[in-house]
């Protein structure tokens, strides 16, 4: 996440050890000062931190000072920022629960920096989802002052006009939440826009115009094409690239040395550009895999399959997997890019899984995926019915890989719950699909 943060001379030291711990983290930091201990203005820096908010240079802002108040109200000046002090976890969840505060605000002289790493760490991992609480904030927003009505041509609804309108409609249907506004991205792209439609009551989401067809006739468009062989030679990812573009898979998920090579290949095509994140073990640190999401993204990659530490997810340390996924997912939105966490189902038992599952909802993930294909097992139907079931509330997807050697491997895997398979046997599972279709 990226996350702007600023200090007068009384909250610098705490500054100093914010970042550090934001740093460890994989978070992308903007100190905007101040430098020292030296005596300087607090307003300085705390505009400075909420204009960085409100321009979109920042998706969250920190500001300290003595008590942070004075800091709260500098913020809350700046058009778009909802600034919240908090003292202790409980004010921190509220402000982002009821409120959706993208600015923090922390008194040096009221907290210590013990309780200021956490109050901060609920601040960067707690969502404004409840509908009430969201039309509180449109409120907020619509209450600043010297905010304007926009002009509106004669005949036409306003934003306020469709605002009453749906608050009427609620209000008919029992205050049941009602959203309206789509957002632009395909469900299958955009877990955030899922999550909205799902609370309308839909039962099932399909991913819009590239959503696969029917089976067999589609297979290929659930198919990730992939070459991650240790020893894939230039040759190798070329033929790969010419597979892809004869029969339309999916995507081509290669190593990550690959992607600008691939993406150049695949360039005026729907196949899509995919690279593996600390694959195939998963041991890399959380700042790691965000620099190698970010650089296969602007490489060309448009999707990002990375494994999770799977040593920490057994040893119960849930915080650390948590930040090591957020590190590629954050990466990933701010590169419109499509996140999957391999969680290696043969490593883990039940429970794990769905902990692994639910960890990548919380970091809102578009895919959970099965395996690297490189561990002691592949996908079996049953992870896949699995994970499916945990995720599928949320508007994800699952994707099953290893082991997928047939068609008849992959529809099992698709009637499971699978929306997409990635394969390095993909020529063979389509020609077998086409024989299926024959004789139907």
């Amino acid at each position: 996440m990226k996350i702007a943060i600023g200090a007068d001379h009384g909250g610098y030291e705490l500054k100093k050890h914010l970042v550090a711990n934001l740093q460890k983290l994989g978070h992308e930091v903007a100190d905007v000062g101040t430098d020292s201990t030296a005596a300087v203005d607090y307003p300085v820096f705390a505009r400075k931190v909420a204009e960085a908010v409100a321009s979109g240079a920042a998706e969250r802002g920190i500001m300290i000072d003595g008590a942070g108040i004075g800091s709260s109200m500098v913020a809350n000046k700046v058009p778009g920022v909802r600034a919240a002090m908090a003292y202790d976890l409980s004010s921190a969840r509220n402000g982002r629960e009821h409120n959706d505060a993208n600015v923090l605000t922390l008194g040096a002289g009221l907290i210590g920096s013990g309780l200021a790493t956490q109050i901060v760490d609920v601040f960067l991992n707690t969502d404004c989802s409840e509908p009430r609480h969201k039309k509180r904030v449109a409120m907020i927003m619509e209450s600043r002052p010297g905010a304007t009505a926009p002009a509106v041509a004669a005949g036409e609804l306003s934003a306020e006009d469709v605002r009453r309108i749906v608050l009427r409609l609620q209000g008919m249907l029992g205050g049941q939440a009602f959203g309206f506004d789509h957002g632009g991205p395909c469900v299958g792209e955009c877990p955030d826009t899922a999550r909205r439609f799902l609370q309308l009551g839909a039962g099932r989401l399909s991913s819009g115009p590239d959503s696969p067809g029917r089976i067999p006739e589609d297979i290929a468009r659930y198919i990730d094409h992939t070459i991650l062989k240790p020893d894939a030679t230039r040759q190798m990812i070329d033929k790969v690239i010419a597979e892809a573009r004869e029969f339309g898979f999916r995507s081509v998920c290669v190593n990550p040395c690959w992607v600008a090579r691939v993406a150049a290949g695949l360039r005026g095509t729907p196949v899509l550009t995919c690279s593996v994140v600390g694959f195939p073990l998963g041991a890399s640190t959380p700042d790691i895999k965000g620099m190698e999401a970010r650089k296969a993204i602007r490489d060309g990659a448009k999707e990002i399959d990375m494994v999770i530490n799977v040593g920490r997810l057994k040893s119960g340390d849930d915080d650390f997997v948590l930040r090591d996924i957020l590190a590629v997912t954050d990466a990933c939105r701010d590169g419109s890019a499509v996140s999957k966490v391999i969680i290696e189902t043969s490593l883990l038992t039940d429970e794990e899984k769905v902990r692994a599952c639910e960890l990548s909802r919380r970091a809102r993930a578009n895919f959970v995926k099965t395996s690297t294909g490189f561990a002691s097992g592949g996908a079996t139907a049953d992870d896949v019915a699995l994970m499916a079931s945990v995720v599928r509330g949320a508007g994800m997807e699952v994707k099953a890989s290893g082991g997928i050697r047939s068609f008849t491997d992959a529809k099992r895997m698709i009637e499971a719950g699978a929306t997409r398979i990635g394969a390095s046997a993909s020529i063979a599972i389509v020609h077998e699909a086409a024989q299926v279709s024959v004789n139907a």
